[in-house]
């Protein structure tokens, strides 16, 4: 645990003016259970987490209400959990979008981030090694904020064939070994190849498969929360 240099040279400093090895003690125990209480985010407002991403994220062909991230904040609140989730989703953004936009993204002063990005690259046929650079540029930008990330993985269209889908997955397999990375490996797990779960261009949920992908992130994000 790191303290702030002027709050532990101030205790110090008014230990001169004690008398007596128990009063000092006891000042300073007092000043070392002050100086861990956090400083930064304050304990008695919710936990902001920014949900970076694409059209999954934003909700695309869906209305506001059921799109993912009013319904993922429903689910937290009915939970009692403290935790406010800032949209971020910008439907078609590639990683290199994303990339542009972060200072941006990043000006509501989160204090933990969901990255859920890549399917526009797949879409697209992208160079996965140009989606590697831009997604370890963020993840580098959010750790050096020390920022909590989970990151949720995706997979490239079965049309790209097997050696694109298979270059394009070990993108998120490696950065998923990231120290200090949390990992949802699909973001569209449960849902995908689920016709009854899907709009009709079978590639964004539909409300019900939005339900599946809350239920499954609501653990993942309280745990983020908790890293905050």
């Amino acid at each position: 645990m790191r303290f702030p240099s002027h709050r532990v040279w101030s205790c110090l400093h008014a230990t001169r003016r004690l008398h007596g090895a128990r009063t000092v003690f006891l000042f300073l125990a007092a000043c070392l259970w002050a100086l861990a209480a956090p400083s930064g985010h304050a304990a008695d407002r919710p936990v902001r987490i920014l949900a970076l991403g694409d059209s999954l994220t934003a909700g695309y062909g869906l209305a506001h209400a059921d799109s993912f991230v009013p319904r993922l904040q429903a689910a937290l609140d009915a939970r009692g959990d403290a935790i406010t989730i800032l949209d971020g989703g910008v439907s078609g953004d590639t990683s290199a979008d994303a990339l542009a936009r972060l200072d941006w993204a990043l000006g509501d002063k989160p204090d933990a981030v969901i990255v859920e990005l890549g399917g526009n690259d797949g879409l697209r046929g992208l160079d996965p090694a140009r989606m590697e650079q831009n997604l370890t540029v963020i993840l580098d930008r959010l750790q050096r904020d020390h920022l909590p990330v989970l990151l949720s993985g995706m997979y490239a269209p079965p049309n790209m064939g097997a050696g694109y889908s298979q270059s394009f997955r070990a993108v998120f397999e490696r950065l998923s070994r990231r120290p200090g990375i949390l990992w949802d490996p699909f973001f569209l797990d449960g849902v995908a190849a689920h016709p009854d779960l899907e709009q009709a261009d079978h590639i964004h949920p539909d409300p019900a498969g939005v339900a599946v992908i809350v239920a499954r992130m609501v653990p993942l994000v309280e745990r983020l929360a908790r890293q905050e």
